[in-house]
C-alpha cells in the first residue's frame, strides 16, 4: 500500500510541492507570481501570496538546516560589502565566503564602520564556532579595527586584487534586487538574503573545478541532501 504524501502541521499541501516552490524561488531568478504559473501548469493551483508564506516561513527553517550540514568551511575567509538603497537609504550587505566561494554569512548593516565590521565578525564565528587561519579583506579600515580587537592572532591581507571570490557572490543578490525591484526593508532583505545565499549556493557548486562526472556527483548529492531536510526529515 502507498503511504500519503507527508505534509507540514497546519499545511494542506504536500511537503514536496511546498519544497519545491521554495527551491523554484530561491535557486532561480523567478517572481511568486512566475513561480504560481509554473505550478498550474503542472496542475497545482496555488495563489503567489501562499508561495510568498511558504518562501517567508520554510525557506529560513530549509536554510538553517543546510547550514548546520554543511561540511567544515576553508581556513580563508574573504570579507566584503556592497551597498544596498532600501526606501531611498544607503545600507550595507556584509558577506563573507571561504577560499571555495561558499558563502559563509551575511548581515545587512546600516553602517560600515569599525562596530559594524565587529558586530559581523561576532556573528560569523557565533554562527560557525570555527576561526580561520587567515581573512582577506579591501582597504577599508574598519576590518582592520574589528579584526584586531575579535581576531587578533588570524593573518590578515588586504587587496582589491585578491577578494574577488567575496564580490563574485554578490551578483546573485544582484540579479534578485533588480528582480524584486529593490528591497523594502532592511529586515526584508536580512531575512531574504540568509536564505537565498545558503540554498542557492547549496545548487551552485564551484563546477569549473569539476570534471562532468564530478559535477553531476555533486548535484546529485545535492538534492538527495535538499529531499531529505525538506521532506523526509522535516515533514511529519
Amino acid at each position: 500500500m502507498t503511504s500519503d504524501p507527508a505534509t507540514y502541521p497546519g499545511h494542506r499541501f504536500p511537503a514536496e510541492i511546498i519544497s519545491h516552490a521554495v527551491w523554484l524561488y530561491h535557486v532561480f531568478s523567478l517572481s511568486l507570481r512566475d513561480v504560481e504559473l509554473i505550478l498550474a501548469e503542472r496542475g497545482i493551483t496555488v495563489t503567489h501570496e501562499s508561495i510568498r508564506s511558504w518562501c517567508r516561513k520554510f525557506g529560513a527553517e530549509f536554510a538553517a538546516k543546510l547550514r548546520r550540514g554543511r561540511p567544515k568551511p576553508g581556513d580563508t575567509w574573504h570579507l566584503d560589502k556592497v551597498f544596498l538603497r532600501i526606501n531611498g537609504v544607503l545600507h550595507y550587505l556584509w558577506r563573507a565566503v571561504d577560499q571555495h566561494g561558499v558563502v559563509l554569512d551575511i548581515l545587512v548593516q546600516g553602517r560600515r564602520n569599525g562596530s559594524a565590521a565587529k558586530r559581523f565578525f561576532k556573528r560569523l564565528l557565533a554562527g560557525l564556532k570555527y576561526k580561520p587561519k587567515r581573512i582577506v579583506t579591501d582597504g577599508l579600515r574598519s576590518y582592520g579595527a574589528a579584526k584586531r580587537e575579535v581576531l587578533p592572532d588570524v593573518r590578515h591581507r588586504t587587496s582589491r586584487y585578491l577578494n574577488n571570490r567575496a564580490e563574485n557572490s554578490h551578483r546573485p543578490t544582484r540579479r534578485r534586487e533588480r528582480q524584486m525591484q529593490r528591497f523594502k526593508s532592511p529586515k526584508q532583505a536580512q531575512r531574504f538574503l540568509s536564505a537565498h545565499s545558503m540554498i542557492y549556493g547549496h545548487f551552485r557548486p564551484r563546477r569549473h573545478l569539476m570534471t562532468a562526472a564530478q559535477h553531476q556527483r555533486a548535484r546529485a548529492e545535492a538534492f538527495r541532501i535538499w529531499r531529505q531536510e525538506t521532506c523526509a526529515r522535516a515533514a511529519v
